[in-house]
């Protein structure tokens, strides 16, 4: 696939495509980032808001340090959730991925692990990055079949690495190379 990364406006999978999310999916992604079914699998739990949504779009999106598209589903057009990279570290060539989707009757059909792969290809062929990680609660089943559907791998299980509503928490980190060389080593 090939990326103009200052004119993408869709990028075309299967089932799905993705495009720039903006100021105006502000509601939409407040409304979804809000719901118990999308906090409750989060590390940050804090409610969203309009407000925080838009310095987001401003410190993060504007500045070249995340990206952020709508996933919408291919028939009908509709928005079903939202994929971003955030923490783009061109110097070291990573950045943290993210996904969800908000729409209750859309999880389950593959738009995450497709949204996921999307994103992979962006991220390693638009933006040159070498490695995508991510962080996920480890009670989170099927978000780690779906990652590892991807092609994401598991590099560590961090016990009580977070504190969550009172409760230490542990956390999965998996990551995906660019060109996962067989004979490397990991540790």
């Amino acid at each position: 696939m090939k990326y103009d990364t200052m004119k993408c406006s869709i990028i075309d999978g299967e089932k799905i495509c993705l495009r720039p999310a903006d100021y105006a999916d502000t509601d939409l992604i407040v409304n979804w980032r809000n719901q118990p079914f999308i906090r409750d699998n989060m590390i940050y739990r804090k409610p969203f808001t309009v407000d925080g949504h838009h310095e987001w779009i401003r410190l993060m999106i504007e500045t070249g340090k995340a990206a952020q598209f709508i996933i919408l589903e291919k028939t009908g057009l509709r928005p079903v959730g939202v994929t971003f990279l955030r923490d783009i570290d061109s110097g070291n060539e990573k950045a943290e991925f993210g996904v969800f989707i908000g729409e209750k009757d859309a999880i389950g059909l593959g738009y995450g692990t497709e949204a996921a792969l999307l994103m992979l290809d962006y991220a390693f062929n638009a933006l040159k990055l070498h490695k995508v990680f991510l962080r996920l609660i480890s009670t989170n089943a099927a978000a780690e079949k779906s990652y590892l559907k991807a092609g994401f791998i598991r590099e560590a299980y961090l016990k009580d690495e977070v504190k969550i509503e009172g409760e230490f928490v542990d956390i999965i980190l998996m990551s995906k190379l660019k060109d996962v060389n067989p004979n490397h080593d990991s540790g």
